[in-house]
């Protein structure tokens, strides 16, 4: 291990070059929720047969937050389910669950939607004017109102926390479709407009640098259309990796981290 990168950020450093397998600096947070489908929720796809069946299985403790969390050593918290839009979040199934319960907060959120809003629904991606800045519940209802309304709203409840959004990496099995691909490319250039619009929000941009999953990655890392617990278990590191990444690369940004979610004034 370069032992420099702790408290260097080489300029021209990619964010996966170096892969942490105990969380690097991600664990400097102690909470951590992340807001998601099927993919953070640890989700497991069977098939049979000879019904021509096939099921699905949420199983928490799979998930890539959960291995980010005994990695990094922080509470983790899974504001997800498979099939999840920012929509239904929004609109009903945050609420239904109490998960913008201010007993709930946490210091950072990681946020992976997009793929059921874009990707399978076909949810227009709006503009960035259809956020309204001081009334989240009068955003446009597209994906980007959505979207946005899901930080603004936990932004509401803890204003210091550090948001992490994370784009969707090369899926060579859906992106053989029409327009698949310029969806994916379209979700990961907004998702970068919301982090330069909004304080405290930056990129996981696993699009741009994480591998593509073409074959020879789905038969290492995948169960039918989703993870295996190996995929699980890489998709945590490459998050934590990111995480630490931009942690090293913007170090003031993140020396208030104790103080988020405590009742302490940040006067550092």
């Amino acid at each position: 291990m370069n032992t420099q990168l702790r408290y260097t950020a080489p300029a021209d450093e990619k964010p996966l070059d170096n892969l942490v397998t105990d969380g690097g600096y991600a664990s400097i947070f102690r909470t951590v929720a992340f807001v998601g489908d099927s993919l953070s929720s640890g989700e497991f796809e069977t098939f049979d047969p000879e019904k021509n069946e096939r099921h699905y299985y949420d199983m928490f403790e799979y998930s890539w937050g959960q291995f980010a969390a005994r990695m990094a050593g922080f509470k983790a918290y899974n504001f997800s389910r498979g099939g999840m839009t920012a929509s239904e979040y929004c609109d009903s199934y945050a609420a239904a669950m109490d998960w913008w319960n201010p007993a709930l907060k946490a210091q950072a959120y990681v946020i992976a939607l997009g793929v059921n809003d874009l990707i399978n629904a076909g949810q227009p991606i709006g503009e960035m004017s259809d956020i309204d800045p001081d009334d989240p519940t009068n955003n446009a209802k597209t994906f980007t109102g959505y979207y946005a309304r899901v930080i603004q709203q936990y932004k509401a409840i803890e204003p210091d926390a550090k948001f992490f959004l994370v784009t969707m990496p090369h899926q060579v099995m859906y992106e053989s479709a029409p327009g698949k691909a310029e969806l994916a490319d379209a979700h990961a250039a907004r998702l970068h407009e919301l982090a330069a619009y909004f304080e405290n929000v930056y990129v996981i941009d696993l699009r741009a640098y994480a591998p593509a999953h073409d074959e020879a990655f789905t038969h290492m890392f995948y169960l039918h259309g989703h993870m295996n617990p190996l995929g699980y278990r890489l998709t945590a590191e490459q998050v934590c990796s990111y995480m630490d990444y931009i942690i090293r690369h913007n170090p003031r940004d993140f020396v208030n981290v104790p103080f988020i979610g405590n009742e302490v004034p940040m006067l550092c």
